[in-house]
């Protein structure tokens, strides 16, 4: 069928209407790699009551902010969505995401949306690639979960891309018993330190220390740290061999953050300096809450404007690192979840925060966080969020009750992708 792009939607699709029937509306078709105003030629590939999913098969007419993508991979991977569009409208794509999905939530927020951004090509310190049966690298398809090779990846830092090949040459002339399933990669601003995790699904009877440190020294650079791991999902993963440190130290906003093997960081290398300054700057008092507090980005830097700083974390891979970060600061450190945290806080009285810094997953806070939020009343929050419609849910609750939002900001943490980050400010009202 002939569509015409309406608007974008979160997860890197655009809306269309399929024509009406009856005098009734047309279903609701979301169409990948394209972008408003287009009219495209498109095949229904998923078909439900309400809505429908649709492939692209020719673009009858373009957008002029239409752009040919950089990487030859782009369509079939599933890492970037947005390659086809120039950076600006990316920015303005995702800018109309966030203000739609505020305002169907019924948030209340300032006319004006700040945007963070800067360079979107090279950006990324951490990539994940699978490896298919045959041993080559790839990342998992748009369409499915099969693995599309790929000879480049230009979002990512270079020396990511280097190494994994250089590991995928060392795998296939010394195979194990039981294939690596994945590869996972993660550097420092400059590149000048290289973690490396493999993941195998069983435990190898042939993978030893030494094998580890052959494959070690085929890299160049050679990798700070390396270690074999069960991808089972584990919060504390079973470790079956490690070369190397356990950890790198990353520097960001004068700092050097020990950041250990599958511990949270802030993926956008070109963007820490500021992001932290966001997140932190102009802030000053006597108690700050750093609530998903990872490795202690944002905690570190509290110190030298507050008094008493807790950071709160749950992780352990991002615990250890949080409490050697946060050393000879006078923070302390709870390795604890969000959730039991605040539970005890209300229970026990403590002193209430003068800010409070939440930065949760994707799922957000819910609603009994989002409660024991409201009770507590700190006279300042900032919301650090990487999904719209979790932080929309969350802003209703917050805002409904006690808190009014001063600032917001898009900070394009994963340009060439649908993936967007916000940093709201809010004050008791």
């Amino acid at each position: 069928m002939n569509l015409v792009l309406e608007k974008p939607v979160y997860g890197g699709d655009c809306l269309a209407r399929a024509e009406s029937v009856g005098g009734k509306p047309g279903k609701t078709v979301f169409v990948p790699l394209t972008l408003p105003g287009e009219t495209v030629s498109a095949q229904i590939v998923e078909d439900k009551r309400s809505f429908a999913k649709a492939e692209l098969d020719r673009i009858l007419h373009a957008s002029p902010n239409r752009i040919v993508p950089k990487c030859p991979h782009f369509g079939a991977c599933g890492g970037c969505s947005y390659q086809h569009a120039g950076y600006v409208t990316q920015l303005a794509l995702k800018e109309q995401i966030l203000r739609e999905t505020l305002t169907r939530a019924g948030v209340l927020f300032p006319t004006e949306i700040g945007a963070l951004a800067k360079e979107p090509w090279a950006y990324r310190n951490r990539i994940r690639l699978a490896f298919t049966p045959s041993g080559e690298l790839g990342y998992r398809s748009r369409r499915s979960h099969a693995i599309v090779p790929i000879l480049e990846c230009p979002i990512a830092a270079p020396s990511l891309l280097v190494a994994a090949q250089q590991a995928a040459a060392f795998l296939a002339e010394n195979p194990a018993s039981t294939p690596i399933a994945e590869i996972e990669l993660f550097a420092d601003p400059d590149q000048s330190q290289l973690l490396m995790t493999l993941f195998c699904e069983k435990i190898p009877a042939d993978i030893t220390q030494p094998w580890l440190e052959a494959l070690s020294a085929t890299l160049s650079p050679k990798a700070t740290g390396i270690r074999l791991q069960l991808a089972d999902g584990a919060l504390e993963p079973r470790i079956l061999a490690a070369v190397g440190e356990p950890s790198i130290l990353y520097s960001a906003s004068g700092f050097d953050y020990r950041v250990d093997h599958g511990a949270f960081f802030q993926v956008n290398r070109w963007l820490a300096d500021d992001f932290v300054a966001l997140v932190t700057g102009n802030r000053s008092g006597h108690l700050a809450w750093d609530l998903y507090a990872g490795v202690g980005l944002f905690a570190r830097q509290l110190t030298r404007s507050f008094t008493q700083v807790i950071a709160v974390e749950s992780a352990p891979a991002s615990g250890k690192a949080l409490q050697h970060n946060l050393a000879g600061t006078g923070a302390q450190a709870v390795l604890s979840s969000t959730l039991d945290y605040l539970r005890r806080n209300r229970q026990e009285r403590e002193p209430r925060p003068d800010l409070i810094v939440l930065d949760p997953p994707r799922a957000g806070l819910g609603d009994e966080i989002a409660a024991l939020l409201n009770a507590i009343g700190a006279p300042k929050m900032v919301y650090v969020s990487c999904d719209p419609a979790t932080l929309a849910r969350d802003l209703r609750s917050l805002t409904q009750e006690r808190y009014k939002i001063d600032q917001i900001t898009l900070v394009d943490m994963f340009p060439q992708t649908f993936h967007l980050e916000t940093v709201v400010s809010l004050s008791r009202s």
